[in-house]
């Protein structure tokens, strides 16, 4: 079964299997912009909305048939096509976030330091389950659509756990022994 809009057809299963993975994105972007909202540390802050960037981004490359479904194919704004406009914002929110982990690395450093190997390793499989799944290694194509989605889905649910038991007045005593930090609302 598809969905369609003119030429563009989205398949039925695609769409349902990516709803709880959108819902579970958003929750992730929403607890990383309230961490930022909640601290008041420089580098902290930076950290927090370079994840709120990641997710952003996240979010757009799982909702990659939106705009086929929205934006009319001769779309043109300052003589570029929605194609360009897109590329370029992502790239600037690729760039910030780069530079916002670069400013945080300390605490980046402290956050990715507390994170059980484990928790690394099993990303890593569902990463491969996923990337399996997508390319069609080992499963049949059908199959691996649902294979890819459901990992997807795990390692996104894994990151809402682990930011729903984050706690982030663990890492206030680190920054506050880090000689550089400043707090935003200083006169600096």
């Amino acid at each position: 079964m598809f969905c369609k809009n003119e030429e563009f057809r989205i398949p039925i299963s695609e769409g349902i299997t990516e709803i709880p993975s959108m819902l579970i994105l958003f929750a992730c972007l929403l607890r990383c912009g309230q961490y930022e909202l909640q601290n008041s540390i420089k580098h902290v802050r930076a950290f927090w909305l370079a994840a709120v960037l990641v997710f952003f981004t996240v979010i757009r490359r799982e909702l990659n048939y939106l705009p086929d479904l929205f934006v009319p194919s001769d779309f043109m704004l300052l003589s570029h096509s929605y194609n360009w406009w897109e590329d370029a914002v992502l790239t600037v929110a690729y760039l910030l976030t780069v530079g916002l982990l670069a400013y945080s690395r300390h605490y980046l450093w402290a956050v990715l330091n507390k994170v059980p190997v484990a928790l690394y390793l099993t990303v890593a499989a569902l990463a491969l389950l996923q990337y399996m799944g997508e390319n069609a290694i080992v499963f049949p194509e059908a199959l691996g659509v649902i294979v890819e989605e459901l990992a997807e889905t795990a390692v996104y649910g894994i990151a809402l756990v682990y930011l729903w038991r984050f706690n982030l007045s663990d890492y206030d005593s680190y920054m506050l022994h880090e000689p550089n930090y400043e707090c935003s609302h200083s006169n600096h």
